[in-house]
């Protein structure tokens, strides 16, 4: 049996063959007493159990706020985590954030305290001051944010303590090794030992993040045996940019896909902050988000009008589809038994990309129907259209009829008003809680009038200002 080592609260831990779903907050509260992370949803929505994480991410070693309730052990290995108990310094000394939530009066039942503690703990090292984006994951009833955010501004003019050690020579030398199997998990170290392993146990739990299959446990109760996790293969989470385009690891988390799309395409990277919290962006792979083949998963639409394309990989046999064709029926994907998603590739293009993300939230909240439009316009007329949705079908769905509809069309209102019945042919949506087929069908209606105002509004801003590419 194998050995799973990480750093807790600047101690080294070695727990010999630990059960593979044993979740982070289950072990701190039931076996060690660390009961200052807390469970409050035990789903990853209310960061009552956030805990400071800190990894290499290539030779950078980084820090993430994650919810430990879905953050089951063997991703540990490696890792450093640091709970509520372990930011104070040794002669009792506050950390800057605690000193400054006292002061500002932040707390007070205190059941949510030491999540906004760590969330606060880890943007003060990162040095990171959006501070509604990082406590967008951290849940309040009682105290209100108004005395936090006053804390977090007050605590970010402060040094970091002295007190907090420079782990990363501790981790390189347990970060790596070779492949690690327990009993009903392994823990690969390379690639082709993932995917040599993964063809002979294609019935296997893939586990990436965990941000969706950590609810399989604590929500549903499932038994996962066997069990894979990805997070110590370098080859999958790299990011590679050429002239051609941008090629993603399926195990690159949403949190560095938004870092690394910002520039290229801003809409997309705005989509992605609204992409649960901090601490699930945190975790949340784009491979494991594409792969579960979710109809309301926010990132294929996006990708799909991009025209984007997924690797699929069984064993050492490789094939590239169009991202589009992977989403087959509610619950199937075009992938077969023992192959699994590798990469993900977005063309090099102008950005004309408009993502809409509909919901009753702003933060945290599962969209309604999400609306994705990549539409290019030369000469006044429409050369290039891809439209796809979530939230509308059964999978994510290009809106091939009303694509039709505006190809090789003027660009203006009365072909906007053309092509907007196509919907109800593209789409036949369902009433749920989230909202009704009527309100879906008009929203996405909508949405394309909302891109043609703001393209041409667009156009007209250059025109009058001068600005705009040469």
């Amino acid at each position: 049996m194998g050995t799973i080592r990480f750093l807790l609260n600047g101690e080294d831990v070695a727990l010999e063959n630990p059960a593979p779903t044993m979740t982070l907050l289950e072990y701190l509260r039931e076996t060690q007493a660390l009961t200052g992370t807390k469970e409050g949803c035990n789903e990853g929505d209310c960061g009552a159990c956030t805990v400071s994480v800190a990894a290499f991410e290539g030779d950078v070693l980084t820090h993430r706020a994650l919810n430990a309730c879905i953050l089951f052990l063997p991703q540990l290995h490696g890792k450093s985590v640091r709970t509520v108990e372990g930011v104070s310094a040794p002669d009792g000394r506050l950390h800057p954030v605690q000193e400054m939530l006292v002061k500002y009066h932040g707390s007070q039942c205190g059941f949510c305290t030491p999540g906004f503690v760590m969330s606060l703990y880890t943007a003060h090292r990162d040095g990171r001051q959006d501070f509604d984006d990082v406590l967008a994951g951290n849940l309040c009833r009682c105290t209100g944010y108004a005395p936090i955010i006053r804390a977090a501004e007050a605590a970010a003019e402060l040094p970091q303590p002295d007190w907090l050690a420079d782990e990363a020579d501790r981790l390189r030398a347990i970060a790596g090794g070779k492949d690690i199997e327990l009993d009903g998990a392994f823990l690969p170290a390379t690639l082709d030992s993932f995917a040599n392993w993964y063809a002979d146990h294609p019935d296997a739990t893939i586990i990436g993040g965990a941000t969706d299959v950590g609810l399989w446990v604590t929500k549903m109760f499932r038994t996962l045996d066997p069990t894979v996790f990805l997070h110590r293969l370098d080859e999958m989470q790299q990011i590679e940019v050429s002239d051609a385009g941008l090629r993603i690891g399926a195990g690159v988390t949403i949190a560095r896909l938004r870092g690394a799309i910002i520039d290229r395409h801003p809409d997309f990277a705005e989509l992605l902050r609204r992409y649960g919290s901090v601490q699930v962006r945190n975790s949340a792979t784009i491979g494991g988000n594409i792969a579960n083949g979710s109809p309301i998963g926010d990132s294929p639409p996006a990708l799909i009008a991009l025209g984007a394309t997924v690797t699929l990989r069984r064993a050492a046999e490789r094939r590239e589809i169009p991202l589009e064709d992977f989403f087959i029926a509610y619950g199937r994907q075009d992938r077969a038994k023992g192959e699994f998603v590798e990469s993900i590739f977005i063309p090099a293009q102008a950005d004309t990309l408009k993502a809409y993300k509909i919901s009753k939230r702003f933060d945290q909240d599962i969209s309604a129907l999400c609306g994705c439009f990549n539409i290019t316009v030369e000469d006044g007329t429409v050369a290039c259209a891809r439209i796809a949705f979530g939230g509308m079908a059964a999978t994510p769905k290009r809106a091939s009829l009303v694509e039709a509809a505006l190809l090789g069309q003027p660009w203006n209102d009365a072909t906007i008003s053309a092509a907007i019945p196509a919907f109800a042919q593209d789409f036949t949506p369902l009433s749920d809680m989230r909202a009704s087929a009527e309100y879906r069908l008009l929203a996405a209606q909508n949405l394309l009038r909302r891109y043609f105002v703001e393209s041409t509004a667009s156009l007209s801003d250059t025109r009058v200002t001068g600005r705009g590419a040469a």
